[in-house]
């Protein structure tokens, strides 16, 4: 409810706020859900929207689109924070959309920001209602709600995920803000040099709020020359001085998935982008050491045993040297091992060695092969039979050194690449012979 002190309430808002579309026509991108014959636009124009839950980055419109609903729909609109909402004030909200629909027909939207914040107490609280059609849910949330939320409440709403808006669209709100003299910055008379404009938009990283923030920043802070203010990229750039990355859970282990798989893949470009952006992000520089080391192994192995001591050795150097120095030690491991041949019999040997030892009965180790290290091991006949390997021409002799239940068992298989082949030659003429 607005009051005489409204007008001042949105004087001082952030221009971002101010500058917010009231109708589908005004709001800027996720064309996928909204453009022209969506789903979505239908339900919205014809007021037949049912609980939903909106899901993506910041800035990218979902607040907007909440706010284009409560001004479109004959419903009631009540809006709360999951942060700071309880229990208390959402049994308020439904009784009064009980109240309402009873009364006068009047349905209710109950929109939550933040909504992936909500305890599982706070979710069951709004099942009843949701259920019984006595409110419609809009969830709002940075996080993935398949994963960030009960199973209860999503089941219940129809998922929309918007992306980052793009380059062309943020200009384009940017423009608006500089024309709209009213809610925007038209009043400075603004001149934006090209690429200052450009420099907005790319490091805003589809953030519309954080470009149009930094946008009203640079021309309230710049005196005017001549009646105008000119933005040049020297002002552009001290207004948003660093790109933000936008990184939530979901979002964390879809990155750490796509730079397991550059280096799985072999692609240095690719694996060297990924690193960048999760550092850059904040990430603690150890995860992912701990995946290079892994990834050595497992996707290197013995087609290039080097590639383990790259991968210790950077991880050595972030504990010695810290960032941002070792930043080149990891990118040494990282272009070792994606440039290196690779083998997966490692990885393969050690799962068909641990999903046999699962499923076959243990028998005693053999006596030949027992402990004789204590005393009274002989008079046990432990290690009688055992052939000690360095007494035999070449160091070798044939014997059989598995576990009685896997005794024909074969685990691993070397492949042709790299130094493995050589591995391959020797492994293929010892069983061979054994088999004479």
């Amino acid at each position: 409810m607005e009051d005489l002190f409204s007008d001042n309430l949105k004087k001082y808002s952030p221009l971002a706020d101010r500058m917010r579309p009231t109708t589908l026509d005004e709001f800027i991108g996720q064309e996928h859900i909204v453009g022209k014959g969506s789903l979505l636009r239908r339900a919205i124009m014809t007021d037949t929207l049912q609980s939903s839950i909106f899901w993506g980055p910041p800035g990218c419109g979902k607040t907007t689109l909440a706010s284009v609903i409560a001004n479109s729909t004959g419903s009631r609109f009540v809006k709360l924070n999951a942060v700071t909402s309880g229990v208390k004030e959402v049994r308020e909200v439904i009784a009064a959309a009980e109240n309402s629909l009873k009364l006068y027909g009047q349905e209710t939207f109950l929109l939550l920001d933040e909504c992936h914040r909500w305890s599982k107490a706070q979710s069951d609280s709004i099942l009843p209602a949701l259920e019984s059609g006595v409110i419609k849910f809009i969830g709002s949330t940075t996080e993935n709600p398949m994963i960030a939320m009960t199973s209860a409440i999503v089941s219940r709403c129809r998922l929309f995920q918007f992306y980052p808006l793009g380059v062309d669209e943020v200009k384009m709100a940017l423009s608006r803000a500089l024309e709209d003299s009213v809610r925007g910055l038209g009043m400075f008379s603004p001149v934006v040099d090209g690429d200052a404009m450009d420099h907005i938009a790319i490091t805003a990283n589809g953030d519309v709020r954080t470009a149009l923030n930094a946008l009203e920043l640079a021309v309230r802070t710049t005196d005017p020359i001549d009646g105008n203010v000119h933005i040049t990229l020297d002002i552009a750039s001290e207004s948003i001085q660093k790109k933000a990355i936008n990184i939530d859970d979901q979002q964390l282990y879809d990155m750490l998935s796509a730079f397991c798989k550059s280096l799985r893949g072999g692609s240095s470009d690719a694996a060297l982008a990924w690193f960048a952006r999760l550092v850059y992000a904040g990430l603690d520089p150890r995860i992912i050491c701990r995946r290079i080391i892994a990834h050595a192994s497992e996707d290197v192995g013995l087609a290039n045993p080097t590639a383990m001591q790259q991968a210790v050795a950077a991880a050595q150097a972030l504990e010695l040297i810290g960032m941002p120095e070792a930043r080149l030690s990891i990118a040494q491991a990282i272009i070792f091992i994606c440039e290196s041949p690779k083998s997966n019999s490692v990885v393969l040997a050690v799962d068909a060695a641990f999903s046999e030892c699962e499923k076959t009965f243990d028998e005693p180790v053999p006596v030949y092969l027992r402990d004789t290290s204590y005393r009274g091991a002989a008079k046990l006949g432990h290690g009688v039979g055992y052939k000690y390997p360095h007494d035999y021409p070449n160091h070798e002799v044939e014997q059989n050194y598995m576990p009685p239940s896997v005794k024909n068992s074969s685990y691993y298989t070397p492949s042709d690449m790299g130094v493995e082949a050589r591995i391959k030659a020797k492994h293929d003429a010892r069983m061979k012979k054994s088999e004479e």
